[in-house]
């Protein structure tokens, strides 16, 4: 685990300080109204960076070597999942388009990998591709890819 970690840190350190160093180059810190859209970016990144520097330096201290990092038999079959049926909303997004992806994503994670019944499963996937549409589309105006059977 110490080694995995002190990668992950080290990882995180570089991404978060180029992170801050592209909202200083590329946005604005300050505008005449105050802090402008480089603002909240650069002390975002400033934050993960000191949080990574502190996960850096507690696994470079450590001795003991913990667990391993990688988990084994269920575990690593629940990772694959996951990652299966996210690689699978991506790829047929445009086809399904974006709210009964949500859909269709949430039910299988939740039917198949969290075990609830079906009531709770279309409950859950139901509510929160409606509030994603609710927000995100009606709202904010953000257009989501509608697919080829033009649903949203």
């Amino acid at each position: 685990m110490r080694n995995a970690d002190r990668i992950t840190a080290a990882l995180l350190l570089a991404f978060s300080l180029a992170f801050t160093a592209g909202a200083l180059k590329y946005y604005t810190w300050w505008g005449l109204e105050g802090p402008g859209s480089g603002f909240l970016p650069f002390w975002l990144g400033l934050g993960l960076a000191g949080l990574a520097a502190l996960m850096l330096f507690r696994s470079l201290k450590e001795k003991h070597p913990g667990e391993d990092w990688l988990p084994r038999g269920q575990g690593l079959r629940r990772i694959l999942a996951v990652l299966g049926v996210t690689v699978a909303l991506v790829a047929l997004l445009k086809v399904l388009g974006m709210v009964l992806g949500t859909f269709l994503f949430l039910t299988v994670l939740v039917r198949f990998l969290g075990g609830h019944r079906w009531r709770v499963t279309l409950a859950v996937a139901t509510a929160t591709a409606g509030f994603n549409w609710l927000v995100f589309a009606h709202w904010l105006r953000v257009p989501f890819p509608e697919g080829m059977l033009w649903i949203f």
